[in-house]
């Protein structure tokens, strides 16, 4: 191969690179896991094949709605140390793809959706992709009502799974869902805990009580992770799952909820950044743990 040609294979793999950077890989598999955890859970014999499309739905639907809150987004990540970088502020990749890239995989995402499940799972889909990207997004710039708006299309992935199986919404599929809702929160909350000056830098306001970082805001952090106390043991109230799991989502949510203690007391980086990772650790041990205590 001559060195044009392999300058422009050279020039493809950067652009694929580029692409691949803009879907945030962890956070779309995370909503495609949540997708799959809620079709899991209401199923009684668990159809792999199925399974794989509303995984696979799931992660191109997330995907787009990500790559829309980029563009959206572009000239506010250019003021951010922890964004600057990303593929549209750096020019790697235009808005024009960016938006026919975003426009593709979603065209993909509910095509599979809609041949692989029923209309009620389209519709949310579509519902959480327009939340999240055209609602929640410009609202970080309101106040802390982001959270809570943008707390809704987080937690409807494994509400679109369970509809996936049954065709409706049940008590139990609401279970599921409240328990992602609530954890958003001091998930969220302890993200921008730690991002602050950077967000300010962009105008985002996402800490509750005028986005500061006080006693207050700590406490807010504490209630609704205690709040994953008792909506983890629900699951096994209703005969979704067994003890077992409520064991260890009891557990975690205890390991979880004590490191909210530190933040209230010294307010630190450091303890915000052990409330952030515990964020992490608690959603996928506790939906594995259901998993496999319903399997």
């Amino acid at each position: 191969m001559n060195a044009g040609g392999i300058s422009t294979l050279a020039g493809w793999w950067m652009k694929a690179v580029a692409f691949t950077e803009l879907l945030k890989l962890r956070l779309s598999l995370l909503v495609a896991f949540s997708c799959a955890f809620g079709y899991v859970l209401a199923s009684a014999e668990t159809n792999w094949p199925k399974l794989v499309l509303v995984f696979t739905g799931g992660f191109l639907i997330s995907g787009a709605s990500i790559v829309i809150n980029q563009i959206l987004e572009k000239d506010f990540d250019r003021l951010m140390n922890r964004t600057r970088n990303r593929p549209l502020p750096t020019g790697r990749v235009t808005v024009e793809e960016a938006w026919i890239f975003a426009s593709l995989i979603f065209l993909t995402g509910i095509s599979i959706l809609y041949i692989s499940t029923n209309v009620l799972t389209v519709l949310l889909s579509l519902v959480s992709m327009l939340l999240y990207s055209f609602v929640y997004t410009p609202l970080k710039r309101v106040g802390a009502i982001a959270v809570f708006v943008g707390a809704i299309p987080g937690a409807l992935p494994p509400l679109l799974g369970w509809t996936a199986v049954r065709g409706e919404i049940t008590y139990e599929a609401l279970i599921i869902f409240g328990i992602q809702f609530i954890w958003q929160f001091p998930h969220f909350w302890a993200i921008a805990w730690l991002a602050d000056e950077d967000y300010k830098k962009a105008g985002f306001k996402l800490l509750p009580f005028g986005g500061k970082k006080d006693f207050n805001t700590a406490v807010q952090i504490m209630i609704y992770t205690l709040f994953l106390l008792p909506l983890g043991l629900l699951p096994a109230k209703f005969g979704i799952t067994g003890i077992d799991s409520a064991i260890v989502a009891t557990v975690c949510g205890v390991l979880f909820l004590a490191q909210t203690f530190s933040l209230m007391k010294d307010g630190s980086r450091k303890s915000a950044l052990r409330i952030m990772f515990g964020s992490f650790l608690y959603l996928p041990i506790v939906q594995i743990a259901f998993v496999l205590d319903k399997i």
